[in-house]
């Protein structure tokens, strides 16, 4: 029903910025949860930021006052501001959705997952 396909991702030294975008294709999903996931090679999948149906938005302490989450429901679309960027932060970027009630917090409470952006962080 929904597809979501991530982009913006790429290379960059520390303290540069990248903007993620996340598409969604199928059922719209304004009543949804959108979040972001990283995952780095040999470390599990890990929450990075969320933001609600009411554009509450959520982040890990990691990446708190660094990224911002927004969306447009009118066009479908979910962006992830990355600024000040840290070789920590290296990993593939996946976008999902998760309804409305679940945490926002774990991945199992995401139904649609897109397929990874890499971002790499070089000091």
């Amino acid at each position: 029903q929904v597809q979501l396909v991530e982009s913006g991702g790429g290379s960059v030294q520390a303290g540069g910025s990248l903007r993620l975008s996340c598409a969604a294709s199928g059922r719209t999903f304004s009543t949804y949860s959108m979040g972001w996931f990283r995952q780095a090679p040999g470390k599990e999948r890990e929450f990075v930021a969320a933001i609600t149906r009411s554009a509450s938005g959520y982040y890990t302490d990691s990446v708190k006052g660094r990224f911002t989450i927004s969306r447009d429901n009118a066009k479908n679309t979910m962006f992830l501001q990355m600024d000040s960027l840290k070789p920590e932060d290296t990993a593939v970027y996946y976008c999902a959705i998760a309804p409305w009630g679940r945490s926002v917090w774990v991945p199992k409470s995401y139904d649609y997952w897109g397929q990874g952006t890499q971002v790499t962080v070089s000091s």
